[in-house]
């Protein structure tokens, strides 16, 4: 199985934002720190999660455990639904994107357990 650490962060709310995704299975670790614009940290969290499955499907990788510090993406994921409807079309393409994997798992972590994800989110800030 391969397990996939995101996370999203944002100087400002809305601000610069950065997407960080450490990648660890099949004894290889790979690491992305992705800008991504203006945005929330909310939204930066969504598109964290969206960049790490894009990149596994590329790779091929068909068995994903996703792990997140953001409890708003990971009960959304879990429920199907969101309260704020401005994350509608977010949750839609992370449900879309999940059909193409064999099992797809996410998981909430405390934030000290994902602080690879965190730093990688954190450099993609400042390469805009």
């Amino acid at each position: 199985m391969i397990e996939v650490y995101v996370d999203g962060a944002s100087a400002g709310d809305p601000g610069k934002s950065g997407a960080g995704i450490f990648i660890k299975g099949n004894g290889n670790a790979e690491q992305y720190s992705i800008p991504l614009g203006i945005m929330t940290n909310h939204e930066a969290e969504y598109y964290a999660l969206i960049k790490g499955m894009e990149i596994c499907i590329q790779k091929k990788y068909k068995v994903v455990s996703f792990r997140t510090d953001s409890q708003l993406v990971d009960r959304a994921v879990e429920k199907q639904y969101v309260k704020n409807s401005a994350y509608s079309p977010l949750l839609e393409k992370v449900l879309e994107l999940s059909k193409q994997f064999d099992l797809f798992f996410i998981k909430w972590i405390p934030s000290k357990e994902n602080k690879v994800a965190d730093q990688l989110a954190r450099s993609a800030i400042l390469k805009q």
